[in-house]
């Protein structure tokens, strides 16, 4: 007898093999996507990851400040831009200005004009007696107890050997004036920033403007019942008008600080999201 042919295998086309493929993928993506929502859920999805420790937490379309009654002290008579916030005060000095916020209880930025003739005759003796200013609200100040066994120091921003005159030299112990400042570093390496830009405008030949600030990370604390808040980071903006060449220290607040090389005005502006010179031509 003839032998029974076996039957030949069909063969499947080729578009099945790609529709189990498209449906393993749908498969796949549907149950990956329901994992995700569970998972966000309760919390297990990683978090972001926070903005870098030169942050200022200020954020948003800067709008200028005005400080009408003392505009000498900001080059060109222009004060600085910032974002805008509630509780952010003007204040003006005999021999600085600051913009100070309700918030951290500290300053947002102190400006200075500096001279020759003004740093050559800054021998006043310092007075030392620290103050809260009666301008501000209670409700926005730091008072002496919020430093008072805090483990940080009262740190001037507009410093006591720039002051002319003995009415300059005891407004610039406000506490207004004042950040929390690791002891080692306000003695140490910041102090030898503020030496240097006296020992500079002992040679320039005209204005120097001089901008000083407190920097908040994500992770900055805060002292006292009234939490005055502790920057991570301080900046000195130094701009000669004479040559108009402009340059910022930028050092953490920290007992390792070392004075080291300084930043340009523009990665300043892009650190703390403020325009602190008028126009950014120095960008």
């Amino acid at each position: 007898m003839p032998k029974k042919k076996k039957p030949r295998k069909r063969s499947r086309p080729a578009t099945s093999g790609i529709a189990v493929i498209l449906r393993r993928t749908a498969v796949w993506l549907i149950t990956a996507g329901a994992i995700s929502i569970q998972a966000s859920s309760c919390g297990f999805l990683p978090t972001p990851s926070p903005p870098s420790a030169s942050s200022t937490e200020r954020s948003g379309p800067t709008t200028p400040t005005q400080f009408s009654d003392c505009r000498q002290f900001f080059a060109g008579g222009v004060a600085p831009s910032v974002p805008k916030a509630p509780m952010d005060r003007e204040l003006c000095y005999e021999a600085f200005a600051i913009l100070h916020s309700g918030k951290s209880k500290t300053p947002v930025f102190v400006a200075e004009r500096l001279t020759r003739a003004g740093i050559g005759s800054a021998n006043e003796k310092r007075t030392n007696k620290f103050f809260a200013d009666a301008r501000l609200p209670r409700s926005e100040r730091a008072e002496l107890s919020d430093y008072k066994g805090s483990g940080y120091a009262r740190g001037h921003m507009a410093p006591a050997g720039d002051m002319s005159s003995p009415a300059a030299m005891a407004q610039s112990f406000s506490l207004a004036n004042m950040v929390p400042q690791n002891s080692t570093q306000n003695s140490g390496a910041w102090a030898k920033i503020e030496q240097d830009t006296r020992r500079y405008v002992l040679r320039a030949k005209g204005n120097v403007f001089v901008i000083t600030g407190p920097v908040f990370g994500p992770e900055s604390q805060a002292v006292g019942a009234n939490r005055v808040r502790v920057p991570t980071h301080l900046f000195k903006l130094v701009y000669d008008e004479n040559t108009g060449k402009a340059w910022a220290h930028w050092q953490s607040n920290s007992e390792d600080a070392r004075a080291g090389r300084p930043i340009s005005y523009g990665e300043l502006t892009q650190r703390i999201g403020m325009e602190l010179l008028p126009g950014g031509e120095l960008r």
